[in-house]
């Protein structure tokens, strides 16, 4: 791959170095959900949960839709998804 494919992949990998927002991601990878219902299942602020959306949505992992006044956002497309349960299923198989 060249530079540019390189650098965006690396991107990709810091985003989902942080353990909040792969939580964030793991429960997009279940359902579609406003931001409202991810503070409340994770137990954080509207305004935490809200920049680690930004963060995800700018490296293109999550995508969002309105609907009234509600902004429901869902993973980008199935590689975010494998990507994710990849990555938790291989902590979970280290830690066994």
């Amino acid at each position: 791959p060249d530079d540019s494919v390189c650098l965006r992949a690396a991107g990709i990998f810091r985003a989902l170095g942080d353990p909040g927002r792969l939580q964030v991601l793991a429960l997009l990878s279940r359902k579609e959900m406003c931001v409202t219902e991810i503070a409340l299942s994770l137990e954080e602020r509207i305004s935490t949960v809200s920049q680690r959306l930004k963060l995800l949505k700018s490296e293109r992992l999550v995508q969002r839709r309105r609907e009234g006044q509600h902004l429901y956002y869902s993973l980008t497309d199935k590689h975010v998804s494998r990507l994710v349960s990849n990555a938790i299923d291989h902590a979970q198989e280290v830690d066994a």
